[in-house]
């Protein structure tokens, strides 16, 4: 079931129907409910695993609680941590990655002489399995280090880890911030409901008008066997619309689901445009997924604590498993460790702080923007080859490119608009009371609803991220 289908449409409005006359057992019963129902939509089969994933976690969580505070038994608490994360992680890497690597060991086989296979292996990737695998480790890591404390209430410890709004692609939730939600008394408050109504129009307007038109420019040009570089890039320019529109679409949406609902869910973009280094990037863009890097794989490492040479492995590491978690291919590992390098190149520039380096600091953040733009041609192209061929290559139709590009842009106004309005300093303005803020909210979904009558796509995509 997606976002964008009316089936959706429907299993949002029935639960809206009763969900507010419900005490709040009934309510998160309710929830679970429709959750599973969201899910199994498509494939019944994926509702089991999400179950197992529940049970194997809740069962962990009350194994660490028992074992650290009966006895303060920490080994024994630390073999539970050891359960879930070979549970969930292996489970990730069995349906992930089990035809990537058998894929790479028949290649190199090959390569090397021997004689090489087609694996008749196939497996169905679970959508989201990646989001819920790291929500729900991220809960076992929190009771084990004491950071949160353990629940043992089932129903809401399996709301917790599919919760429908943000099951499939996010925001990755930590347990102290959505757990107390869950588990506390909701009450109706209008200016959930005009907020909730204003992050729908306003998502389902960045994902149908803007996403789905330039992600058709996007589609063509990668279609085309020889683009040339003048056509590459700008498709490359329009994937970095497409792809910033289709998933801080996909996230309002959720958050305005949610707020409906009386939860607040975490912001997952903060205009990525606007960074001023790579590392600003990772702090604006999909950032509960950065955060969890950060807090769960970064800082256990070390972090930057233990000299230059570690630091740099660490990120080396932190960047290589974001690759590979957004998927099973080499471009997303290269991808990832592209924007390690830059990172570092960054930190090395600003420690060498030469005179060279002073007068290019009014430039760099849009070096940066560059930069990290021109990396989503390894994010989108899954042929290396294909990129090497055409990246250089003199086109024959620039006049098209350039009309493309032009479209492409035009289509991205709104998203420029929104993070001008979003600024600090006028955003004080429409937030100031709940006057402001409900006329604001008001403004925003009209206009996003009357956009979306007049110049959605023909056609609607699944989102990208549906994919990871």
């Amino acid at each position: 079931m997606t976002f964008q289908s009316f089936e959706y449409a429907a299993l949002l409005l029935l639960v809206l129907a009763v969900y507010w006359l419900l005490p709040r057992r009934l309510q998160n019963i309710l929830l679970l409910a429709a959750s599973y129902v969201f899910y199994a939509w498509v494939d019944p089969r994926m509702a089991l695993l999400l179950f197992g994933y529940t049970v194997v976690n809740y069962t962990v969580v009350l194994g660490i609680d028992r074992a650290q505070t009966s006895n303060g038994d920490s080994q024994n608490a630390r073999r539970y941590l050891i359960v879930s994360i070979v549970a969930s992680l292996g489970t990730l890497v069995f349906f992930k990655y089990a035809g990537f690597f058998f894929g790479n060991v028949s290649d190199a086989l090959g390569a090397i002489g021997l004689a090489d296979f087609d694996s008749t292996l196939k497996i169905i990737l679970p959508v989201g399995i990646s989001f819920y695998t790291f929500q729900s480790l991220g809960y076992v890591i929190d009771v084990y280090t004491k950071r949160t404390s353990a629940r043992h209430d089932f129903v809401d410890t399996a709301l917790f880890i599919s919760f429908f709004p943000q099951l499939v692609a996010g925001p990755i939730e930590r347990a102290n911030d959505l757990l107390p939600q869950i588990e506390r008394l909701r009450r109706l408050n209008p200016d959930h409901l005009s907020s909730g109504v204003s992050l729908l129009a306003w998502g389902f307007f960045k994902k149908l008008v803007i996403a789905d038109n330039v992600g058709m420019i996007v589609d063509d040009i990668f279609s085309t066997p020889d683009p040339g570089a003048a056509t590459l890039w700008v498709g490359t320019f329009a994937f970095g619309i497409q792809i910033l529109a289709d998933f801080s679409g996909y996230t309002d949406i959720a958050r305005g689901s949610a707020r409906l609902l009386g939860i607040n869910l975490s912001s997952n973009f903060r205009h990525p445009w606007f960074a001023s280094s790579p590392a600003d990037f990772w702090r604006r863009w999909h950032i509960t997924f950065s955060t969890w890097l950060r807090d769960y794989v970064y800082i256990p490492l070390g972090g930057n604590r233990r000299g230059n040479r570690r630091t740099v492995i660490n990120i080396f590491i932190v960047f290589a498993i974001g690759g590979l978690w957004h998927g099973a291919a080499w471009n997303f590992v290269v991808w990832s460790l592209f924007h390690a390098c830059l990172i570092l190149a960054w930190q090395a520039a600003h420690r060498f702080n030469s005179g060279i380096y002073r007068p290019a600091a009014a430039i760099t953040p849009l070096l940066a923007t560059l930069l990290i733009w021109t990396s989503w041609v390894l994010f989108r192209e899954g042929d290396l080859r294909f990129i090497g061929d055409n990246i250089f290559r003199q086109g024959l139709d620039t006049q098209l490119a350039f009309t493309l590009g032009t479209t492409a842009l035009l289509y991205s106004i709104p998203l420029w608009l929104h993070a001008f309005v979003d600024r600090p300093g006028v955003a004080n303005i429409w937030t100031r009371n709940d006057v402001s803020r409900t006329v604001a909210s008001t403004a925003i979904a009209l206009t996003s609803f009357i956009g979306i009558l007049f110049l959605r796509a023909d056609l609607s995509a699944e989102f990208i991220y549906f994919r990871f």
